[in-house]
């Protein structure tokens, strides 16, 4: 099985920072953030990896080269424009089996392995890892009708949803959707199946998840990999995975 790990954005949310660093290289404790999601992925027996570069590129193929130093094989596509999340997938060779899709940003204790095995059991054409998130809003929320008068009072309520996590699993006739050298998002690719009738299921996830999109987030990260470090990287403890066949 192989992993396309999308990395080339110039992560503008996460400046200065970003100005000088392509935002997989930040440090999370004392490693890259994209360095940690390499060693969940080669634990989970994932080690034919390709990296989307664009920003920064040079910085990313210098530290990690061809992988061999992480015990993986590494290959590099480069964006000569912006094609978006999904629009790199077209120009990458040899996807013709079942592949994980993954940021290159995100700090998870996810197990692929059972993110893989639930993608077989529905059968889907994408899976999309989902987590839980809960807004509050901190002010009394009014709901009036079109005479403007007042229906309802809610004091502050919250808001609870499910998001894409930045992870995923394909299978290859999706590659048929996505147009060679163009723009294409994530979102629009999915609705672009829905559309064709394909199935895209959605793995719900409640563990831990965090983005690098902001400042905060990042120093949320950086704390949560020190006190949690055994929980997102299992192999230094000994522990095996194996994803499954078929």
């Amino acid at each position: 099985m192989k992993a396309v790990i999308l990395a080339g954005g110039k992560g503008t949310r996460l400046a200065p920072y970003t100005r000088i660093l392509p935002k997989p290289l930040t440090p999370v404790g004392d490693m890259p953030i994209l360095e940690i999601l390499l060693r969940q992925l080669k634990g989970c027996g994932i080690s034919d990896i390709v990296i989307t570069v664009g920003h920064l590129s040079g910085l990313l193929q210098a530290f990690f080269q061809n992988g061999e130093k992480l015990g993986i094989n590494i290959c590099y596509s480069f964006e000569d424009m912006p094609l978006g999340t999904a629009g790199p997938l077209a120009g990458i060779p040899g996807l013709t089996d079942t592949f994980i899709v993954a940021n290159g940003d995100i700090l998870t204790t996810l197990n692929i392995t059972d993110l893989v095995r639930f993608h077989k059991e529905k059968q889907a054409k994408i899976t999309i890892a989902v987590h839980h998130r809960k807004v509050p809003i901190n002010y009394g929320v009014i709901q009036f009708d079109n005479s403007q008068y007042v229906s309802g009072y809610i004091e502050k309520p919250s808001i609870d949803y499910w998001v894409s996590m930045g992870i995923y699993v394909f299978e290859p006739e999706v590659l048929t959707h996505i147009p060679q050298n163009e723009y294409l998002d994530f979102p629009d690719l999915v609705k672009k199946l829905l559309a064709a009738g394909e199935k895209v299921s959605a793995y719900p996830f409640d563990d831990y998840w965090q983005d690098l999109g902001r400042p905060d987030d990042y120093e949320a990260a950086t704390q949560d990999f020190e006190t949690m470090r055994s929980r997102f990287l299992p192999e230094e403890q000994n522990y095996d995975m194996e994803i499954p066949a078929g």
